[in-house]
């Protein structure tokens, strides 16, 4: 199949960014129109925004930018204080890719971001589209960062039926072909096309400024766009927790392995995670020491990237704290550490019943 020619790439351009210079949504790390983007803001919301919604990030991203406001203030803090920061937001590994490219920029750049996004992507957890989407907000440069609203746009203006994730590098050589000057602009409206008009479901093509150049749209295909992958089955683990409160209400938790799964990150003590529950005499073999534990109704459940757990909770007040692994946290100080979401429900769960 030949490859698919962009046409009428000036009038395309002109037309998307003449309905953004109208509509472009105000966000938190948006440069105001006319003001040039500060490089540090725009990587700290394209590391955070990294699988995750604008409205789930807006919050945290003004808590880490009141607490760190250059990169070189969020380069001199501990790991663990920016990773209690990131609590909730999930992807752990993002949150320490990002204090570690703080500190490479800080300490071997002079506190300068690379310009390019070739340079860009030599920093930790800088891919291909984060580079990209970085370079050309911050400096205008010719990329095309196509995320998924992006990529749903290009699709159905192009009436791309290759299936997801293959067809990502023909979007990106369709998205580049369409970049023009304004290139920082050009990335951001098509992110809020896709997010406002064209969005998955219901697109509101009566509105779009691309409507008569939608080859989707002429073929009313556009809600089948883009093809996404067969889902896979997660697989299903299941496991015990054992949540321990002394007399104060202080909670014991311990630290996870520097590498893996949640690295780095606090946890009430666990057993292992297998096909089923373990039963009772089991779990009090895993149980980090012996107690009058008392299993708690119902489960936890989450959900990881490629699994989903369930969780049995046991629980125990001591009157005296045991000699054991792991630090007293005080109840109201449980939202300042680095607990992560599936942690923190646990933890709940234990103290507050389902």
């Amino acid at each position: 199949m030949p490859p698919r020619k962009p046409s009428q790439k000036t009038g395309i351009a002109e037309k998307l960014l003449a309905w953004y210079d109208v509509h472009r949504r105000v966000l938190p790390w948006r440069a105001p129109k006319g003001k040039k983007a500060d490089p540090y803001r725009v990587w700290l919301s394209e590391i955070m925004l990294q699988q995750t919604t604008v409205q789930a990030v807006a919050a945290y991203y003004r808590k880490f930018l009141e607490r760190w406001p250059s990169v070189r203030d969020l380069a001199a803090a501990k790991e663990d204080q920016v990773l209690a920061a990131w609590a909730g937001l999930g992807y752990y590994a993002r949150a320490r890719n990002l204090h570690a490219a703080a500190q490479v920029v800080a300490r071997e750049m002079g506190g300068v971001f690379p310009l390019t996004a070739e340079g860009l992507r030599q920093l930790p957890g800088v891919g291909a589209y984060t580079a990209g989407a970085i370079a050309a907000i911050a400096y205008d440069e010719r990329q095309a960062a196509m995320d998924a609203n992006a990529e749903r746009v290009v699709a159905r203006l192009y009436a791309v039926e290759t299936p997801m994730p293959k067809a990502k590098v023909e979007l990106h050589r369709l998205g580049m072909a369409l970049v023009p000057l304004r290139a920082g602009d050009f990335a951001q409206a098509l992110m809020d096309l896709g997010s406002a008009i064209c969005t998955p479901k219901r697109p509101a093509c009566a509105n779009c400024p691309l409507q008569d150049d939608c080859a989707a749209r002429k073929r009313g295909i556009q809600e089948q766009l883009p093809v996404k992958a067969p889902k896979l089955a997660r697989p299903l683990k299941r496991g015990a927790a054992f949540v321990v409160t002394d007399r104060t209400g202080a909670v014991l938790l311990a630290k996870r392995p520097d590498k893996g799964l949640l690295a780095s990150m606090l946890e009430p003590p666990l057993g292992p995670w297998g096909e089923n529950f373990p039963s009772k005499a089991l779990a009090l073999k895993q149980a980090p020491f012996a107690a009058d534990w008392e299993k708690r109704p119902g489960i936890v459940r989450h959900g990881f990237t490629h699994f989903e757990l369930e969780i049995e909770v046991y629980a125990v007040t001591v009157s005296k704290r045991p000699v054991t692994k792991g630090a007293w946290v005080k109840r109201e100080k449980l939202r300042e550490v680095a607990l992560p979401t599936v942690m923190r429900k646990i933890v709940e769960h234990a103290l507050d019943g389902p």
